[in-house]
């Protein structure tokens, strides 16, 4: 597992990798975060969430409300054009990341 100290930084990269293609809500992100990373990180639901504030208080995301599940209205999240653009700055900051941990890990 993952410490949330290490990968902080990144949780808005994943949601805005997890909206390019197609909105989705909250479950359904925190699944595909566990799915993809093969269970080594689980994103808490109150990071999640306040991840969804940050990134729509900036832009970057809005939010919608879809069907009906069950009688309660999910709220849905798709990628903005400011969103797209900040998601490319934070892969190009991921790669100089680390490109300068790399210098310092052994083996």
């Amino acid at each position: 597992m993952i410490s949330s100290d290490v990968i902080r930084g990144y949780n808005d990269t994943f949601i805005l990798f997890l909206l390019l293609d197609q909105p989705s809500y909250g479950y359904e992100i925190s699944k595909q975060i566990r799915r993809l990373t093969d269970e080594k990180y689980i994103i808490k639901e109150t990071t999640l969430y306040s991840a969804f504030t940050r990134l729509e208080k900036n832009g970057y995301i809005e939010s919608f409300y879809g069907d009906e599940t069950e009688g309660r209205r999910r709220t849905y999240y798709r990628i903005t054009p400011a969103g797209r653009a900040y998601y490319q700055e934070k892969c190009e900051e991921w790669r100089v990341t680390r490109e300068v941990v790399e210098h310092f890990i052994r083996g």
